[in-house]
């Protein structure tokens, strides 16, 4: 196994490729980045799927410390986003510390040794601090349906796009509504000869002010000093503003909604075929999503709104609830990810042989300001629970969490420590603060959706402004903390606790 790095990062999109640049400029020269997949990226080199963009602006979505100032659109296209965090790792040195094809199955707290012990499918690794950056949607979720597996066409999730399956002329099933099939719809009408798309709940799609950036644009953002700075800060302002109305005041929402009922008035001309576009649920309580193609498509004669359920699945084709068999040559599962069980299927087992899993089963996923978790020694979590957003750029939320973990390293290592770890009341009271700020928004106003664990807890957003999370991780604080060198046991931290 050998000695243990200074810090073992897990996965490579956003979050890992940031933190390990972040760990480096602040003299973390032993790092290592393990990446189940044989290229960096994340969900930017998992979805291929025709059509797949960025809902928020480039120069938001990007790290405020490696501007680009030559996007080619104010959307950024997938492969230009995985184009930019291959330049980053590259710039940054970040490359050579990334092992691919390492998988890791789990990890194990040593007590004696003050380290991880990470099981990967390459052997095991031993880390003084783990960073887990895995995401929120990097688990594929395929529908449990009657005879989904008898299909004899080529069946796959959008996320695993089979590029070697042509659709063009072929009548294609799309099964999903999401953020993912509103982009894929709208290609796949224009290639297939017969499209079916499965409408279990409708979701609610605003216009999306895309356009490519002109030529003399692109010059002034690289030559005129401020002018990224300047757009940065206005879209990000935008963006904020809308915080109002999902955190704050919900009632807000009616001025999106406007927005909403014009996408859905003109780009679907059929009265009929708008009611059962119309979702029967508050806005913004689900994603809201954007697109200027996607309502229009439906107007295409080959393609299909189906809102009946799917039944089952045959060999041909796809059964709805009042009996209705239609076949089709392929099916495409827009159908979403595992987005509440974080580290998962990893087993994660820390002091005392307490297993992550175990400790988060009854109560959902928990960690103080989404990063640590009681119980658990140097073990930070990147967009972790109470971490995504509904308004805004989940890159501001991750460069928050790498200075709060750089902090925390930087802490440790100024104070000869081998280990620190949240104080379990501390974990316990920003729980209790996060339920009690969710209950009053919009994503708890009535309906079902991805942010929420089975029994209706809702563990992934944000309850707030983004500024105001940058500024409760602006450092950590030393009295929120157990400590400890290898050999002692744990004693507390002086200092102030921040809320």
């Amino acid at each position: 196994m050998g000695a243990p790095h200074d810090v073992v990062i897990i996965g490579s999109g956003f979050g890992g490729i940031g933190m390990a640049i972040r760990l480096r400029q602040a003299g973390v020269v032993d790092l290592v980045v393990l990446e189940k997949a044989g290229g960096l990226g994340g969900t930017w080199r998992d979805n291929t799927y025709p059509g797949a963009a960025c809902d928020v602006p480039s120069h938001l979505y990007s790290f405020s410390f490696e501007r680009k100032t030559d996007w080619s659109r104010r959307f950024p296209p997938q492969e230009e986003i995985l184009g930019y965090l291959w330049h980053c790792a590259r710039k940054y040195e970040v490359l050579p510390r990334i092992r691919f094809g390492t998988e890791v199955t789990g990890a194990e707290w040593d007590e004696a040794e003050s380290a991880w012990r990470v099981s990967t499918s390459s052997g095991v690794v031993a880390a003084r601090v783990l960073v887990s950056a895995c995401g929120q949607l990097n688990r594929a979720v395929l529908p449990e349906i009657e005879g989904r597996d008898s299909f004899a066409g080529a069946a796959f999730h959008s996320s695993r796009w089979d590029h070697g399956v042509d659709l063009r002329g072929k009548r294609v099933a799309v099964v999903g509504t999401g953020a993912s099939a509103i982009q894929i719809v709208p290609e796949l009408a224009r290639a297939a000869g017969r499209l079916h798309v499965f409408q279990r709940s409708a979701p609610y799609v605003i216009s999306k002010p895309d356009r490519p950036y002109r030529t003399w644009e692109k010059g002034v953002l690289r030559a005129v000093p401020g002018a990224y700075a300047v757009s940065r800060a206005r879209i990000y302002a935008q963006f904020e503003a809308r915080a109002l109305g999902f955190v704050k005041y919900p009632k807000l929402m009616g001025l999106m909604a406007w927005r909403f009922r014009k996408s859905l008035g003109q780009g679907v001309q059929d009265a009929e075929l708008r009611e059962r576009l119309r979702p029967d649920y508050p806005m913004g309580c689900k994603r809201i999503l954007l697109s200027d193609d996607y309502y229009p498509a439906f107007g295409e004669p080959h393609v299909e709104l189906v809102t009946e359920a799917v039944a089952r699945i045959t060999a041909d084709g796809v059964v709805t609830a009042d009996g209705r068999a239609r076949e089709v040559d392929a099916i495409v599962y827009a159908t979403g990810f595992a987005s509440t069980d974080f580290l998962a299927p990893m087993k994660i087992v820390g002091r005392g042989g307490r297993e992550l899993g175990e400790a988060w089963r009854d109560g959902g996923a928990s960690a103080h300001l989404g990063i640590t978790v009681s119980g658990f020694p140097n073990l930070f979590l990147l967009y972790g629970p109470y971490t995504n957003l509904g308004h805004n750029s989940i890159i501001y939320m991750l460069e928050s969490q790498f200075r709060y973990v750089v902090g925390c390293v930087e802490a440790m290592r100024r104070a000869g420590l081998d280990w620190i770890e949240v104080r379990p009341d501390v974990q316990d009271a920003f729980d209790r603060r996060m339920q009690e700020l969710l209950r009053a928004t919009v994503w708890n106003s009535g309906c079902r959706s991805w942010y929420m664990t089975e029994d209706g807890r809702i563990v992934n957003n944000w309850p707030g402004f983004t500024f105001a999370y940058r500024n409760a991780t602006r450092r950590p604080a030393p009295g929120d903390f157990l400590r400890g060198r290898k050999g002692e046991g744990p004693r507390r931290e002086r200092g102030n606790r921040t809320a």
